[in-house]
């Protein structure tokens, strides 16, 4: 997969909160899942597009060591570490490519998908280049998808996970907002960065309808990021980055530490 095709997926996110463990409960099944197998599965918000400190050989999945699947193992040590996430994964990437180290032992999975399965690369490019109403509109075109399209795709994702490892706690992501609002700021108009993290909030009410359904934890990283969103002045998300798009509007190295693992520990 091409890091251009994930450029930017407006999946940012949550609107809906899934169950998350805390405290004593966290840390035990923290202690259970690195006595086990970690798998990590996903698109460019799990790899660590943004981030920098890409592992050579994972090529153009652009997997870093800032990300925050390879933080958690580093600080947990499982018995054994997959990390399968791969820059530009779509639901069907992951049902071919990314499943095979799952096993009856594997004790912890984490996921990001969705994003570029409901066209979001394409919203942004949208809604960077075009009208206010050109903005809106792909993104009715993309929350009709969400609608449709998208619940079956997870569907098929999650029953998938479930039945290689049947005994791992899974951990399903969402994604950040990009925008804070109602502040002076270049580039997008307020209209467009309202219905954009509209959008976000969106698709992650869909994931995390459809996690909780198949039993799975769903991590609302809404939270992390607030403050840190693009135009706060303190933003943990790369906003265009034209002599690198492929990283625009995905995490920074403190995006991935300060906004995804934070959820994960808590979840995990």
């Amino acid at each position: 997969m091409r890091r251009s095709r994930c450029a930017a997926y407006v999946t940012s996110f949550l609107l809906a909160v899934g169950f998350t463990l805390s405290g004593a409960a966290a840390a035990q099944a923290s202690t259970q899942a690195a006595a086990n197998g970690y798998v990590a599965l996903g698109d460019s918000y799990s790899s660590g597009v943004g981030a920098g400190s890409y592992i050579g050989s994972s090529g153009d999945c652009d997997r870093s060591t800032k990300a925050f699947p390879y933080l958690w193992q580093a600080a947990h040590a499982p018995a054994s570490f997959s990390f399968m996430a791969c820059s530009g994964a779509r639901t069907t990437d992951v049902l071919n490519n990314q499943l095979g180290p799952l096993s009856a032992s594997t004790g912890l999975v984490s996921l990001t998908i969705g994003g570029n399965d409901a066209g979001f690369a394409d919203v942004m490019t949208t809604c960077v280049l075009q009208s206010d109403s050109s903005c809106l509109s792909r993104i009715a075109t993309a929350k009709a998808y969400v609608d449709s399209t998208l619940p079956g795709r997870l569907d098929s994702v999650y029953s998938a996970i479930s039945a290689k490892a049947p005994a791992a706690h899974v951990v399903v992501l969402g994604y950040p907002r990009f925008y804070k609002l109602g502040t002076t700021c270049l580039g997008l108009s307020e209209t467009k960065r309202s219905a954009i993290n509209g959008a976000a909030d969106y698709i992650n009410a869909a994931i995390a309808k459809r996690a909780a359904d198949h039993g799975f934890t769903f991590g609302d990283v809404r939270t992390t990021f607030t403050g840190h969103e693009i135009c706060s002045g303190s933003a943990w998300l790369h906003s265009v980055n034209w002599l690198n798009i492929g990283e625009s509007y995905h995490p920074t190295a403190a995006g991935q530490s300060g906004g995804y693992l934070p959820v994960l520990n808590g979840a995990a």
